[in-house]
């Protein structure tokens, strides 16, 4: 039962009207509504993105829960996945069931179900809800209840914000919601906490087809927000969101991309600096400099697979300071053991507020602090990856470097003095990602295309 039905690093996705239907997101509901009322739940809180059909699916979904027997509120309007999180925690109630498909192509839609704490369903939760799959959904259904969480969200987010540093901003700060749930967000925050900081946003206006790009905040889709930030000066900078805004990436002026890896480590730098303590947890594919960072503060370090509902578990069971994923996702103290995109937008605007340094300079300082240069990039490969990782498993020289070591935790990551590969299949589509690290663009770029000839010729 439920085999066509698999649960990948975050969540169900499939492709809207082949995979993604409404008889298979009522079976996904009715699994969910039935492992929720085995443990006692009571309440269950859906939201859903700016995605094709998005709502009507979101209805679907909270009618069978209410069918099962759950009290169920529906969220009004798109909404960013972190404010479907903060729902739950906020109304106490017992899970979430948030309808996007993130980051990937606008054909997609999916699931991503989040506990009673605010974050990632984690891994054991999720095989409970895939064993109960069925054949055939319930066949029941209730009514939901609307709820409004707009402005309990935005005072939570007050508590976490220097209000009086962030009024001293001198700067424009530019939002690029690329036609997702991001929407006005920021703006609407700042107007709510009474400051008049001046916001300009880009693609706000909730896109089904993002505007002909997949909403993934990577350079070739910010392609507009590039441009416009080629004039500007410092401390004026853009942050871009995803499609369901958990996931952020940076551009400074000059319409130079300012990628996760950097916001990770400016939030560290940031929220250390602030007098806030615990541990950094990281994903397999994130760059080294975090980890060099937090040793230079004191901090501990672990690793994580890929998948923030690893990073979640480590918030749930340890004190953790940040966590965080290669593809902006980030979740910090205080807040939900969540990925948040608007929030980290207002931390990257506090940390040019209060130290009076734009963001190139603060990433400049923990350059020069972790005695590293930073240089990051990745591939995305549309080719079968079934049995690939097995021949990647003997390290090769690359862009003339030699090889020093193997890790498997995610994927196959080849090590190298100064530099690293890695080979992973994606967990949400049918493509092998490479990425690659090193201490200059030129080597990243050689140990890229070298990867790639090396894949392509190993694929049948």
């Amino acid at each position: 039962m439920g085999e066509d039905i698999r649960f990948g690093t975050d969540g169900w996705r499939g492709v809207i009207a082949r995979d993604f239907t409404f008889f298979n997101l009522a079976r996904v509901a009715t699994a969910y509504g039935r492992y929720l009322l085995a443990k006692g739940g009571k309440t269950v809180v859906v939201g859903y993105d700016t995605r094709f059909q998005a709502q009507a699916f979101a209805e679907e979904a909270a009618e069978v829960l209410a069918g099962l027997g759950l009290k169920a509120y529906l969220l009004q309007g798109p909404h960013p996945t972190p404010m479907l999180s903060f729902a739950v925690r906020h109304l106490g109630a017992d899970g979430g069931l948030m309808l996007t498909a993130s980051h990937n192509p606008p054909q997609y839609l999916g699931v991503k179900l989040k506990g009673p704490y605010g974050g990632s369903a984690l891994p054991e939760e999720v095989k409970g809800v895939e064993a109960l799959l069925p054949e055939a959904p319930s066949e029941a259904r209730g009514r939901a209840e609307p709820l409004e969480v707009r402005t309990a969200y935005y005072e939570h987010l007050k508590g976490l914000l220097d209000l009086e540093a962030l009024s001293r901003f001198p700067g424009v700060l530019y939002h690029d919601a690329m036609g997702g749930a991001g929407d006005s967000h920021l703006s609407a925050f700042l107007r709510h906490a009474g400051l008049a900081l001046e916001v300009r946003e880009l693609h706000n206006v909730p896109h089904p087809l993002f505007y002909g790009v997949n909403p993934e905040p990577l350079p070739k889709n910010l392609k507009t927000l590039l441009a416009v930030m080629g004039p500007e000066e410092a401390p004026t900078f853009a942050v871009a969101t995803d499609g369901d805004a958990d996931r952020i990436a940076a551009v400074l002026p000059g319409g130079r991309f300012f990628n996760p890896h950097q916001v990770f480590a400016v939030l560290l730098r940031h929220l250390h600096a602030k007098g806030l303590s615990g541990g950094v947890v990281k994903n397999f594919a994130v760059s080294w400099i975090v980890d060099r960072l937090a040793e230079r503060l004191g901090l501990p370090v672990k690793t994580t697979p890929v998948g923030f509902k690893w990073i979640t578990e480590a918030f749930l069971k340890e004190d953790v300071l940040i966590g965080g994923e290669e593809s902006g996702g980030i979740g910090v103290k205080g807040h939900l053991p969540e990925r948040d995109g608007i929030l980290n937008a207002l931390l990257l605007l506090e940390s040019v507020a209060r130290t009076g340094k734009d963001l190139a300079t603060q990433f400049r300082e923990i350059e020069a602090l972790t005695g590293l240069t930073h240089a990051y990039d990745r591939l995305d490969l549309e080719i079968p990856t079934e049995g690939l990782l097995e021949k990647l498993r003997e390290p090769r020289p690359l862009a003339g470097l030699t090889p020093r070591g193997l890790e498997d935790l995610d994927g196959i990551k080849w090590v190298y003095e100064g530099a690293w590969v890695l080979f992973r299949p994606s967990g949400t589509e049918p493509l092998l990602r490479i990425y690659a690290e090193a201490t200059e663009e030129e080597i990243v770029n050689a140990l890229l295309k070298e990867a790639e000839a090396l894949v392509r010729s190993l694929v049948p």
